[in-house]
């Protein structure tokens, strides 16, 4: 694939987490959160963006809300279980999807607050749009979504040189 085409990010914060007597990496999805997960999963399926790689946090809350979003969806991507993700900051995050093969057109980052959020807002250009206006308005709560394109290298991504496209949570 060429780097000129625009390549898609999806960032997708994990659904709502119950609170049991574990660490915080074991903790599982509440009821609610497993419900808006699926939910999640149809409205992205229902945009027709083809994914081709998941990078997903260890914590179980992210691997189940993956398992329940990905079941909606009519291809599996290839996915990655990523430590890394794991209470990461924007930079931190940054650093993973660098290290993306170029051959990925789309990829998307299962995560945590406050990275994901936090890197939905500086991978975004200043440019304002319904999309930025939704996100600054409900914030990134559990199981939303923002969708960026960009254009180059994975390599080549960093704050400001993406256009967010696309927002949703389940309260929209």
């Amino acid at each position: 694939m060429s780097v000129a085409e625009p390549r898609r990010i999806v960032l997708f914060r994990h659904a709502k987490a119950d609170w049991p007597q574990v660490n915080d990496h074991e903790r599982p999805l509440a009821e609610r959160g497993r419900m808006d997960a699926a939910v999640a999963g149809r409205k992205l399926a229902d945009t027709g963006l083809h994914l081709d790689l998941a990078l997903c946090s260890t914590a179980v809350r992210t691997r189940e809300t993956w398992k329940l979003a990905v079941h909606e969806f009519p291809e599996r991507p290839k996915t990655i279980y990523e430590e890394r993700v794991y209470e990461a900051s924007p930079g931190e995050l940054i650093a993973v999807l660098n290290e993306v093969d170029d051959d990925t057109q789309s990829a998307i980052m299962i995560g945590h607050n406050p990275g994901i959020h936090g890197l939905a807002d500086i991978l975004a250009a200043a440019d304002e749009n319904d999309a930025r206006e939704r996100m600054n308005r409900r914030g990134f709560p559990a199981a939303a979504f923002a969708v960026l394109t960009f254009t180059g290298s994975w390599k080549s991504l960093e704050p400001g040189t993406a256009t967010l496209i696309d927002y949703w949570a389940p309260s929209e």
